[in-house]
């Protein structure tokens, strides 16, 4: 049985174009990567969990809020590498990054030094364009992007510029 996530990829419109909110995971082994290393907000849930109450749940554990109450649609799950299921809800709304407060995990770090340190699940959130996102997010998450931008509200809507920087 294959490991099942849910998670919120919140958007907003920055002029002609649309943004979306990433996160970048905590800890040591995560410390130095960017490139294909965010991820949408999200995290693991039971069979018997509905899909919506989990992604809300792991979205306000990963940045201490409830997601906004915008418009949500249900985009079509997918699979990433390790064979983990995806399902995401696109909301549109707004969050301050500078706002964010992630749970922690313990793990002993270095590795066999027997020493245990805790760190945040989510070490950095920022808005960034859908170009600068299909750069970022893990690649399994990417198809979630071409769904977002696929959505009839979003008609005429650009990708943004995939040199932007990241932004709050």
């Amino acid at each position: 049985m294959a490991k099942l996530s849910a998670g919120v990829l919140l958007y907003r419109f920055a002029g002609t174009d649309v943004e979306v909110l990433i996160a970048h995971p905590g800890g040591p082994f995560w410390a130095r990567k960017d490139a294909g290393a965010w991820s949408v907000p999200k995290g693991e849930y039971a069979e018997d969990e509905e899909p919506w109450d989990a992604a809300q749940r792991e979205f306000a554990e990963e940045l201490g809020a409830p997601p906004p109450a915008g418009p949500r649609t249900d985009l079509a799950p997918v699979r990433q590498a390790g064979g983990k299921v995806v399902t995401v809800f696109a909301v549109h709304g707004d969050f301050d990054p500078a706002e964010a407060t992630s749970n922690t995990f313990t793990l002993e770090w270095p590795r066999g030094s027997g020493r245990v340190a805790e760190f945040p699940e989510i070490d950095r959130v920022a808005w960034v364009s859908v170009a600068v996102a299909r750069g970022k997010l893990v690649s399994g998450q990417r198809p979630l992007l071409d769904q977002l931008m696929a959505l009839p509200e979003l008609a005429g809507y650009g990708e943004g510029r995939s040199d932007d920087v990241v932004g709050g």
